[in-house]
């Protein structure tokens, strides 16, 4: 489905095109979701400690920055493919399906090297999946996380797609800026694994992640001035945001499925049932509605004040209100009763 994505049918605009891409994207992400959740099901079951767990966790995040990392060279690479006489789509056609039958590649180790069953005796389900999906959502930390989780997306979804015009509206920069900044924002993240991972067991992942809304609230706030209103250079304010941000971008990649990973444990202890799997095909769904509505919403405020760029202060100023109303939705996690639950096995 990656690769089909980029070979649109039809040369130019077309309906045909526009039916091509709704198509290959829903099945994209259909594929993606039906990969994504067992694999993400897979971490409580391997990790059958906290250590453990916060290792697994660590991990992904880290080949996900990596995965992304090599994700922004296509432009380099098709750029290169272009330089020895190949035509521009040609070109990044070649690249994205030489990047999709690496990630096809890397995506098949698990499958083939797990060995699962040394890990966990799985007994299918008697459940039909409805009942399933109910029963996970009667699990009140779990109805918490996701809230809190829905407004993450939202809120983080909404300051990264408006990052390129917060980089050339607001701060009068030049657009290979806002990539700059990405990538830097990301990098300093990695900064933050070790100490994450050092300080989880002393403070625990609900006060961590609750920092992590605080520090991304003062973080959209302070992009809203953005611009002529702050004594700074408009580079530096960039700077500055990179790294004040990184350390909550590295909580938010690690804890989050380290503790529906614990929820999910701590459920099956309570009920007899192993529902790992649901609970995070239900947290992947919290996720995709987060950055749906994210899309429209920036679609919407980005029509406001466009001369002014009055619309992408509200996108940052409304990403802000997201986080504080995630952070105290989180605050209603019972962390101390799912840790009991679980370390009196």
């Amino acid at each position: 489905m990656t690769v089909l994505i980029f070979c649109c049918p039809v040369r130019g605009e077309s309906a045909v095109n526009i039916l091509w891409l709704a198509v290959t994207l829903v099945l994209f992400y259909i594929f993606m979701t039906a990969y994504c959740t067992p694999y993400n099901a897979l971490i409580p079951e391997l990790g059958s400690d906290q250590k453990t767990r916060m290792a697994i966790s660590t991990s992904i995040s880290f080949t996900y920055i990596a995965g992304m990392a090599m994700a922004y060279l296509a432009p380099v690479i098709w750029g290169m493919l272009q330089g020895a006489g190949l035509e521009r789509v040609l070109a990044i056609r070649i690249t994205f399906t030489g990047m999709a039958l690496i990630g096809m590649v890397c995506m098949f180790v698990p499958v083939f090297t797990i060995r699962e069953k040394e890990y966990v005796s799985a007994a299918p389900s008697e459940s039909t999946a409805l009942k399933s999906l109910a029963a996970t959502f009667k699990n009140k930390d779990f109805r918490v996380f996701v809230a809190s989780d829905i407004a993450y997306f939202l809120g983080i979804t909404m300051f990264q797609t408006a990052l390129p015009f917060f980089v050339t509206s607001l701060l009068k920069l030049d657009e290979g800026m806002s990539t700059v900044y990405f990538v830097l924002m990301t990098a300093l993240s990695v900064i933050f694994y070790v100490p994450i991972n050092k300080l989880t067991p002393k403070f625990g992942k609900k006060k961590l992640i609750l920092f992590a809304f605080t520090v991304f609230t003062v973080s959209f706030v302070y992009t809203a001035f953005f611009g002529s209103a702050l004594p700074i250079p408009p580079a530096v304010q960039g700077y500055i945001l990179c790294v004040v941000a990184a350390p909550a971008m590295a909580i938010f990649g690690i804890l989050p499925q380290a503790v529906v990973a614990d929820i999910s444990e701590c459920d099956a202890l309570e009920t007899g049932e192993n529902r790992s799997g649901m609970f995070f095909a239900a947290r992947t769904f919290a996720f995709k509605l987060g950055q749906s509505i994210a899309m429209l919403l920036v679609t919407a405020f980005a029509t406001i004040g466009q001369e002014t760029g009055a619309g992408y202060r509200i996108t940052a100023v409304a990403a802000a209100v997201v986080c504080v109303l995630g952070g105290v939705l989180f605050m209603l996690y019972n962390e101390k009763k799912v840790y009991a639950k679980i370390l009196n096995k």
